[in-house]
């Protein structure tokens, strides 16, 4: 067991899908060999196929404490890494070149359905949903790897994967029932979100939190009692975790969006909600209602003039709000980074792995 917990919320009515994250996440940590198609971080559009593709039909997790059986996702499933012809497209003043992959045509790849949603016009629907490695409490990657190469910090209960002891066995992969796993053909480990580590370890917030340009991500200790995730999710009670089913009690936590209305054959709104409860539920548990509710609630008491912490915190006027204890700027990390340079220091190993790389190089 962890000492204590970090935890993200995830705003559902700010995300826009601007990739933003997932810019941030992919140029901090995946840009090594074998990881062209991993994508650590990833802005799936709901409801839609998902990142791998159907990850929410392949199991894991558990059931009444008892480990379920999973389907390992293929490489296909997440989908490969390719090259497109910018050279010719963008820099060769042809102007007749259309942008598109080099070699075979791909079939699939990370939010290949962007955009696409369900429902018909004009009551069609979408959202965009962030999707990180959940850093669960009962991680069931960790129960299923036979090395024990994946542990749960004492000090801040992120999930890590020691690559030293990973064989590349992949029952991790099966396991976890959010299919966040990734594996690396290159140097045969299994590799997956790491909290962005060594800037929490110096009390900077992910990249994916402090680049999100809507505010969406709440970063924080759960245990924290002023902090923002303890108040969203255990005093307003509404950021719900993903698939609870699964009993992992994932430590990644969302604000469920809200519905825009249903028009009749004449374009007049009919007060019905436009997203489906019973997909929300299937998506959130039944507890989603009650945490819309209390959202309505709360932006009505706005609206009215009356006080509504709950509003407060979700807007979030001062950008710093968001992160709890993590509001140090990214350039202390950068200092790190060059004392390292500059002459050897003590820092722990996650820090220096991070700047060094794996075999000593910088980064």
């Amino acid at each position: 067991m962890s000492n204590r917990q970090v935890a993200m919320v995830i705003d559902l009515n700010k995300c826009i899908g601007c990739q933003t994250c997932t810019v941030a996440c992919k140029t901090s940590w995946t840009s090594g060999e074998g990881q062209e198609g991993m994508w650590w971080n990833q802005v799936n559009t709901a409801p839609g196929h998902g990142t791998p593709k159907d990850w929410e039909k392949m199991g894991g997790g558990f059931k009444g404490g008892e480990p379920q059986k999973g389907v390992r996702p293929a490489q296909g499933d997440f989908g490969e890494g390719f090259e497109l012809n910018y050279k010719e497209a963008l820099f060769e003043g042809a102007g007749n070149e259309a942008l598109k992959p080099i070699g075979d045509e791909p079939q699939w790849g990370t939010n290949w359905d962007e955009d696409v949603g369900a429902g018909d016009y004009p009551n069609s629907y979408f959202f965009y949903i962030p999707r990180i490695c959940n850093h669960c409490t009962k991680p069931a990657c960790m129960e299923a790897c036979p090395r024990g190469a994946i542990s749960k910090r004492e000090e801040d209960g992120i999930v890590v994967i020691d690559e030293d002891h990973c064989r590349g066995l992949r029952f991790c992969q099966s396991a976890c029932p959010y299919k966040e796993i990734y594996y690396n053909h290159v140097t045969g480990h299994a590799q997956k979100c790491v909290f962005c580590l060594p800037r929490i370890e110096q009390g900077v917030a992910t990249a994916c939190s402090r680049q999100c340009p809507g505010r969406v991500r709440f970063l924080g200790f759960l245990e924290d009692e002023d902090g923002p995730i303890h108040k969203l999710v255990n005093v307003h009670k509404v950021a719900l975790g993903l698939h609870p089913e699964y009993e992992t009690e994932p430590n990644v936590f969302y604000i469920p969006p809200l519905s825009p209305e249903k028009f009749d054959d004449d374009g007049n709104p009919t007060g019905e909600d436009r997203i489906p409860l019973e997909y929300l539920e299937s998506l959130f548990g039944p507890e989603v209602g009650p945490a819309l509710e209390r959202i309505k609630q709360g932006r009505a008491d706005k609206q009215a003039g009356r006080p509504s912490d709950l509003m407060d915190t979700l807007i979030s006027k001062n950008f710093l709000d968001l992160f709890g204890p993590f509001t140090n700027h990214p350039r202390e990390i950068e200092r790190i980074a060059t004392e390292l340079e500059r002459e050897p220091v003590i820092v722990p190993p996650s820090i220096e792995i991070a700047y060094r790389g794996p075999g000593g190089s910088s980064q």
